[in-house]
C-alpha cells in the first residue's frame, strides 16, 4: 500500500525540505568552478572540454524536461524525486572517480539527470501551497536559500578539496544528496490541505502518450509564452555561466588568486545572489508589475556585463565588485517563474513549468559551451591559462545573448499579481 506522511507538514517545514533538494542541485551545478584550475591540470582538460563538462549538466536537463513534466503531472513529485535521487548520487560518485575529460563529462551528465526534477518539484509544490501574490515571495525564499548550495560550492569546497581532496568532496556530496532526497520523500505532502484528495497526482494513473502530447501541445500554444521563454533562456544562464564556470578561472588566470581566495570571492558572489533573490521576490507584489521588475533587473545586468567586456585590465577590487554586483542584479529569475506560472491552468502545471525550465536549462547548457569555444580560440597566456582579452570576449558574448532575450521579452504582456 502506498505510504503517506503521518502528518501534514507546515508551510515552514515544506519550505525547508524544498530548500534541501534545490540546495543540492545548486551545489552540483556550481561545483566545477572553484576547482576548475585543478581539474584542468589533473585531468588534462582543455577549455573546450571544461566548457562541455560545465554545460553537460544542463544539456541533460534539457533532454529530461519533457518526460519530467509528464511524470510530475502523472506520478507526482514525491515518487519522481525518489527515483532520481539515486541517479544524482551515482553521478556524484562517478565525478569522484573521473580520470579524464570523457569520464568527467559523463559524470556531469548523470548528475544532471539526477537533479532534473528537483527545481521543478519545488516550483510545483510552491504553486500548490502558495498562491496569488504570495507565490513570488515563497519562490524567492526557496530559491534564495538554495543558493547556500552554490555558497558551499565556493570557498567551503575549495577548503575541503585542499584538506581531503576534490574526489572525497564529491563522495560527501553524494551522501548529502541522498539525505535531501530522503527528507523530501518522507516529509512532503503533495496537495494543499484544502484540496479534496491528498496526493491526487500520485494516485492518478500514468498519462497515455497521446494525452501527454496533447497537454504539451496546449502548453506550446499558450499565448504569451514565447517572450517568457526568451528571457528565461538567458537570465539564469548569465549567472550560471559566470559563477558556475568562468569566475574561478578568470580570477586565477587574470588576477592570480589561489583556490581559497577564489572560493572567498565566489562566496561573496553567492551571498549577493541570495540577497538579490530575496529582494526581487516581493517586488512584483509591492509594485504590482512583473514585467517592470524583470526588465529593470535585466537591463542592470546587461549594463554590468557591458562594462566588464569594455574595461581592459580592471584592478582586482573593481573586478570583484563587478562580479558581486552581477550576481545581485541577475537574480530576477524568480519573477520570471511567477510570470510564467500565470500562463498555465493547474492541470498543465507540471508540463507548463518544465517547458519554462526547458528554456532556462537550454540557455544554461549552450552558453557555457559557446563561451568555451570562444576561450579556446583566444591566445593562451604564458602562465598556461587564458588572456584577459579572452575573458572580455566571454563577457561580451554573454551580454549579447542577454540583450537578445530582453528585446524579445519587451513584447510580453504584463502579468500583474493583483487586478
Amino acid at each position: 500500500m502506498r505510504q503517506k506522511p503521518a502528518t501534514i507538514p507546515s508551510p515552514a517545514t515544506l519550505t525547508m525540505v524544498l530548500i534541501g533538494i534545490t540546495l543540492v542541485s545548486q551545489f552540483h551545478r556550481a561545483s566545477l568552478a572553484v576547482i576548475a584550475p585543478e581539474l584542468l591540470h589533473e585531468l588534462a582538460l582543455t577549455p573546450r572540454s571544461l566548457g562541455l563538462a560545465g554545460g553537460m549538466f544542463f544539456l541533460v536537463l534539457v533532454v529530461a524536461q519533457v518526460p519530467v513534466g509528464v511524470l510530475l503531472d502523472s506520478i507526482g513529485p514525491r515518487r519522481l524525486v525518489a527515483w532520481l535521487t539515486g541517479v544524482a548520487c551515482l553521478g556524484a560518485l562517478l565525478s569522484a572517480a573521473a580520470t579524464d575529460a570523457g569520464s568527467l563529462i559523463l559524470a556531469r551528465g548523470v548528475v544532471g539527470l539526477g537533479c532534473a526534477a528537483y527545481f521543478m518539484a519545488a516550483v510545483l509544490m510552491c504553486s500548490r501551497w502558495f498562491r496569488g501574490p504570495g507565490l513570488s515571495t515563497a519562490l524567492s525564499r526557496v530559491f534564495a536559500m538554495s543558493q547556500i548550495g552554490t555558497l558551499l560550492a565556493g570557498w567551503p569546497l575549495a577548503q575541503l578539496s585542499e584538506t581531503i581532496g576534490w574526489r572525497s568532496a564529491f563522495v560527501l556530496s553524494a551522501l548529502l544528496t541522498a539525505l535531501a532526497g530522503a527528507l523530501f520523500v518522507l516529509l512532503v505532502r503533495q496537495e494543499h490541505p484544502d484540496s479534496d484528495a491528498e496526493d491526487r497526482n500520485s494516485a492518478a494513473p500514468a498519462a497515455s502518450l497521446s494525452s501527454a502530447l496533447q497537454g504539451l501541445r496546449e502548453v506550446v500554444r499558450t499565448p504569451g509564452l514565447i517572450p517568457i521563454l526568451a528571457i528565461h533562456s538567458m537570465a539564469y544562464a548569465v549567472f550560471a555561466t559566470v559563477l558556475g564556470l568562468w569566475a574561478g578561472p578568470y580570477l586565477h588566470d587574470v588576477h592570480g588568486l589561489d583556490a581559497v581566495s577564489r572560493g572567498q570571492v565566489m562566496a561573496a558572489m553567492t551571498v549577493a545572489q541570495i540577497i538579490g533573490i530575496l529582494a526581487y521576490g516581493p517586488l512584483d507584489a509591492r509594485l504590482n508589475t512583473r514585467k517592470g521588475v524583470i526588465l529593470t533587473g535585466g537591463l542592470a545586468t546587461l549594463s554590468l556585463l557591458t562594462l566588464m567586456a569594455l574595461w581592459a585590465n580592471p584592478p582586482l577590487s573593481v573586478a570583484i565588485t563587478l562580479l558581486v554586483l552581477l550576481c545581485a542584479t541577475s537574480s530576477y529569475s524568480v519573477t520570471i517563474v511567477a510570470h510564467g506560472r500565470s500562463l498555465f491552468p493547474d492541470r498543465l502545471l507540471g508540463r507548463g513549468m518544465t517547458t519554462l525550465n526547458l528554456a532556462q536549462v537550454t540557455g544554461a547548457s549552450l552558453l557555457p559551451i559557446l563561451t568555451g569555444w570562444i576561450a579556446a580560440s583566444m591566445i593562451e597566456s604564458g602562465a598556461g591559462g587564458y588572456s584577459e582579452v579572452a575573458y572580455r570576449a566571454i563577457w561580451a558574448v554573454i551580454a549579447t545573448g542577454l540583450a537578445c532575450g530582453l528585446v524579445v521579452y519587451s513584447r510580453a504582456r504584463d502579468a500583474r499579481p493583483r487586478p
